[in-house]
């Protein structure tokens, strides 16, 4: 098994690192900046991080693992958040889940092959009142069935093929 990647661009992360690197306490501020350049924390970056900050890899990647905000591979362009929290599945967020697995192909923590979406199963998105929820992107989907989780999925797809 190889454990080779591509190497990441680190530029666009300097200016980050300048500002922050030297301040007390940044280290979750540099991991949430460098999430929202890249999408996810490459390993690349948090090496680069560690020797910035003069932490090591592996303190840097100890905090980085705490928070279920950081992810460590790419998500796809539109990430799906399924609410699993008790409203949510009281009112079927399994069944929905299902389908949405079923529709795009992936599991929890799954990205499509054509990079369009990823699915994230999540405790609680706080929109109770809507149960069951899903979040893509900025946008809350709630009241949701099956069938109308497996509509919005085709006409985002359809939106972006046209």
């Amino acid at each position: 098994m190889s454990c080779t990647h591509a190497p990441v661009d680190l530029t666009p992360l300097e200016p980050v690192l300048s500002d922050y690197a030297q301040t007390p306490g940044s280290l979750i501020t540099i991991l949430q900046k460098t999430q929202e350049l890249y999408g996810y924390i490459p390993m690349d970056a948090v090496y680069a991080i560690a020797a910035a900050t003069g932490d090591s890899p592996a303190h840097v990647l100890g905090v980085a693992t705490f928070y279920s905000q950081f992810r460590f591979t790419a998500v796809g362009k539109h990430l799906i958040l399924l609410c699993k929290g008790t409203a949510c599945h009281v009112n079927g967020a399994d069944g929905i889940a299902d389908a949405i697995m079923d529709e795009l192909g992936i599991g929890d923590g799954g990205t499509t092959e054509d990079g369009l979406f990823s699915l994230s199963l999540v405790a609680c998105l706080g929109c109770c009142s809507l149960a069951p929820v899903m979040m893509i992107g900025e946008k809350t989907y709630g009241t949701l069935t099956p069938d109308k989780a497996r509509r919005i999925l085709r006409d985002i797809r359809k939106e972006e093929t046209a």
